[in-house]
């Protein structure tokens, strides 16, 4: 069986390895990885992939119903799994560089690289964006950011998941600016939350064998179920883009729905990681890349847009379909290769270590009570934590140790006086006798 993350690994889908710092110092080697969450990140991508060709082909047989099937659940599940590699996460400073290097910047550089690509395209009349206005698959780095911040105010609570349900409820209520993209952000919320709340215990109950055929029926199950309810379901339920006045129902319903669009994608999510492979596959080495096919696609599907490759009238059939996932799904490995990223990895994993202060260096004025988040400050805290519980934990023996001698010492003690109490009977009966 292979060993799960541990909890103090922090990147999401894509980012590079932990053996690189930020001071470029070089640390131990990094702990081994789980190739069932890997293989679950890689699945996961390919869907996005496809899931984002499927909308120009929605029109042909079943296209439809298998488009609403895989938006269901599977940017749920790529935030369950942003939530879990998110629990160790805290305001330190070598997380917080890693919050702003593999998210923060990122973010920036995809948001201009769009608009560029937009205008060059002819989509736009000049390249116009907004930092506040993400586009297209960049929203997800803007709520991540957010999420990963709010990550040690969920721990506190002892009621995490409850609350954050009924913050995503009473977002599609309340009528949000359009900025941030604020109605995906809070609408999908209790899927990092539930990431936040996971434990490696619980993906193991997911690897057993019988959860694997659950996991198979439900999904099967799932598909038959879109399959029933695609024309009578707008897919904006699917989107979580809008509020429930957009969707045209009252409050009651739309919070009835959204209650049932957690639930769905909570219970494809786990039979999705049931059936995932837990052992190392072909695909398995892609895990780290996960970003990069998730961010680099959307130029590919944008490309072929504005071309029209999407018009032929034989695409917009079941074989036509088919041809279009299995390109989809190579197009995806592709972005995920070592060219592909050693060619964009400026971009996606920039290393930009001349940002911040050296390890062990601060701001000029800055409290020595704030001055903590290198490194070295943070090796050091370790430590001396772990030698407080070693302190602690030798004292307690030793306190035990002393506790079990003086119990022992006193035993003898009082069966010695019993010993010489009874001699003495002895003594003074003899003496009587004798007199």
């Amino acid at each position: 069986m292979t060993q799960t993350a541990p909890p103090v690994t922090p990147p999401e889908p894509g980012t590079p390895p932990a053996d690189q710092p930020s001071d470029g110092r070089a640390t131990r080697p990094p702990a081994r990885r789980d190739a069932h969450l890997d293989n679950a990140k890689v699945l996961g991508v390919l869907l996005v992939v496809c899931g984002h060709v499927l909308v120009d082909l929605r029109d042909a047989t079943g296209a439809h119903a298998l488009y609403l099937f895989i938006y269901l659940f599977h940017m749920p599940l790529f935030i369950v799994l942003a939530g879990y590699f998110s629990r160790g996460f805290s305001l330190s400073g070598n997380k917080a560089r890693k919050l702003i290097t593999n998210v923060a910047v990122p973010y920036v550089i995809f948001e201009v690289a769009f608009a560029l690509v937009r205008w060059q395209l002819g989509i736009t009349d000049k390249p116009t964006f907004s930092l506040m206005d993400p586009y297209y698959v960049t929203w997800f780095l803007m709520a991540l950011f957010v999420w990963r911040l709010s990550t040690p105010v969920w721990q506190q609570l002892r009621w995490p998941i409850a609350a954050a349900v009924a913050i995503s409820v009473l977002s599609g209520i309340a009528d949000l600016p359009t900025e941030m993209d604020l109605y995906r952000m809070l609408g999908l919320l209790p899927f990092f939350v539930l990431g936040l709340m996971l434990k490696p215990e619980h993906l193991e109950l997911v690897k057993r064998p019988r959860a694997r055929v659950i996991g198979g029926l439900v999904l099967l199950g799932g598909f038959v179920g879109a399959n029933l309810v695609h024309r009578r379901m707008t897919t904006e339920w699917a989107l979580w883009r809008i509020g429930f006045a957009d969707l045209h129902v009252h409050d009651l319903v739309g919070t009835g729905m959204r209650l049932g669009m957690l639930l769905t994608g909570a219970v494809l999510v786990a039979a999705f990681l049931a059936v995932v492979p837990t052992r190392r596959m072909w695909f398995t080495r892609f895990g780290p890349a996960t970003m990069y096919a998730y961010l680099l696609h959307g130029f590919g599907v944008k490309f072929a847009e504005s071309r029209g490759w999407y018009e032929p009238d034989w695409l917009h059939t079941p074989a036509g379909v088919a041809v279009a996932m299995a390109a989809c799904v190579a197009f995806g490995v592709l972005l995920m290769t070592a060219p592909v990223r050693r060619l964009t990895g400026w971009a996606i994993a920039p290393k930009i270590d001349w940002a911040f202060t050296r390890p062990g260096t601060y701001r000029s004025g800055e409290p020595p009570s704030e001055r903590s988040g290198g490194p070295r400050d943070e090796a050091v805290r370790e430590a001396s934590e772990k030698a407080s519980a070693t302190i602690s934990r030798s004292s307690e023996k030793a306190s035990a140790t002393i506790s079990r001698s003086s119990e022992k010492a006193s035993a003898t003690i009082s069966r010695s006086g019993e010993r010489r109490g009874r001699a003495g009977e002895s003594s003074a009966t003899a003496s009587r006798r004798s007199t």
